[in-house]
């Protein structure tokens, strides 16, 4: 929509115009942009590009059956995690970390939406969003983001739930993100399969004149943008402001697209539409899951993106797993398990499952060749969770494995045990080393962890 068709002398719907300016800076065109920089990671060097992603399970898991027993590189998986043993040499997996930031409010909301940012979000009836941070996807998404297509890939299944959780008294909205462009900037994920698929099929279709096309049009918009600027109060100035610095970075990505002596990406593998999905909503949960992991895949493979988020469910997920063998009932409710043996068993199936959807990406990523090594061996796959045990609430010890050896920069093959109360900031600190975007600090990180950088 135009912002010169709005007749601010009746007053300003904010929500609205803001609304109407993010659907025409985030139109399908411009999620497909081609930057016109060279494929894949140092093109001097020759190096593959490393890619995150990050895999989200709500409510947490079985905490007792989690954690393997030995530590070092003589570790054997536990129970929870068996699923995974024809992957251990390329596994890392850590115990004691956990997120300060979100040891506070109660309930899901605080673990979830602080998980990539460990920092505590500010509590809200909806109003007010702030995460007070920016997370970890993000800040390497702005590292890699000229360099590919899409910047970041963010995938679910479950629709953003609204209205407030009266247990809490928070918004149920911050239980469906856990990639944050900037404090108040929750990133929507995508749940439709064949969207996220087409939005990889544009990606990897260069046309030049089409950019030159857009570059122009989101001049209009930006535009429009300034003029709404000057109508607005000074707080959703700030807002805007955080929002088009973001923008920003389009237009330069359009730039380069037009740009005929700059070097030209192109996809790193070919993405053939007879794999589109089918027009239809997948028939069930487990294949709705299979479908996104896929588009993960698949994206990393062409280089169409180097940062994807994936959420399993929303925070208080009441998902029914009676999909499963001796199974009854939804997550959440079975994650309250108050230690009944019963509950508890279905609540490790439930946590296998997630471990198995995991490994199913896992070994798509080890099949795909790329050079000497394989896609997975250039990646870095974290799963986790904002809480280790749903009944508990807990944001201690937090179950976190990452999957690949990030370039050779990650030494797997090893379960680490550090000390009780062991930021997990201090393990992103060490992802961004392993991408190539070192920082001095991550949120509340302290250093980085040792041993797990090769």
């Amino acid at each position: 929509m135009s912002l010169r068709r709005i007749d601010f002398r009746k007053g300003l719907n904010r929500r609205t115009v803001l609304r109407g300016v993010g659907a025409a800076l985030a139109l399908p065109w411009l999620e497909g942009m081609r930057p016109r920089t060279a494929r894949g990671g140092d093109a001097a060097s020759g190096k593959s590009p490393v890619r995150l992603a990050v895999l989200y399970i709500p409510n947490g898991v079985r905490a007792d059956t989690w954690s393997p027993e030995e530590t070092g590189r003589d570790y054997r998986l536990s129970t929870t995690l068996a699923p995974l043993s024809d992957l251990s040499d390329e596994l890392l997996v850590l115990s004691n970390l956990w997120n300060q930031a979100s040891n506070a409010g109660d309930g899901h909301y605080v673990k979830t939406s602080g998980f990539l940012t460990c920092t505590t979000i500010n509590k809200s009836l909806g109003i007010d969003l702030n995460c007070n941070g920016t997370s970890l996807d993000q800040v390497v998404a702005r590292h890699y983001g000229h360099a590919t297509p899409l910047p970041s890939l963010e995938l679910g299944v479950d629709p953003v739930t609204t209205g407030v959780d009266q247990n809490v008294g928070y918004t149920r909205v911050y239980g469906a993100h856990i990639a944050w462009s900037g404090p108040t900037s929750p990133l929507a994920k995508e749940i439709d399969p064949r969207l996220a698929y087409e939005r990889l099929f544009r990606a990897a279709q260069p046309h030049r004149e089409a950019a030159k096309r857009d570059l122009r049009l989101l001049d209009r918009v930006l535009d429009d943008a300034r003029r709404l600027h000057r109508q607005l109060g000074a707080a959703d100035r700030r807002r805007l402001d955080e929002y088009l610095q973001s923008v920003s970075a389009l237009e330069g990505r359009l730039a380069r697209a037009t740009d005929a002596d700059a070097d030209a990406w192109s996809p790193a593998a070919a993405v053939d539409p007879a794999t589109r999905p089918a027009d239809r909503e997948p028939a069930d949960f487990a294949e709705h899951v299979r479908l996104m992991l896929d588009i993960v895949a698949l994206a990393f493979q062409t280089d169409a993106t180097r940062v994807a988020t994936f959420m399993f469910g929303n925070a208080v997920s009441g998902r029914s797993f009676s999909f499963l063998d001796g199974v009854s009932g939804g997550h959440h409710d079975i994650s309250h398990h108050q230690n009944d043996a019963a509950k508890l068993e279905q609540y490790e199936r439930i946590t296998r499952w997630h471990v198995q959807q995991y490994g199913y990406l896992l070994r798509r990523l080890r099949d795909m060749p790329e050079g000497d090594a394989t896609v997975l061996e250039n990646s870095m796959i974290v799963l986790g969770a904002g809480l280790r045990d749903g009944n508990s609430h807990d944001p201690r010890n937090l179950p976190i494995v990452v999957g690949g050896r990030g370039g050779g920069r990650i030494a797997v093959g090893q379960h680490l045990r550090f000390s009780p109360d062991t930021p997990l900031a201090n393990l992103y600190a060490c992802l961004l080393e392993a991408c190539g975007a070192p920082s001095e600090r991550f949120a509340d990180s302290t250093g980085k962890l040792p041993g797990v950088l090769a």
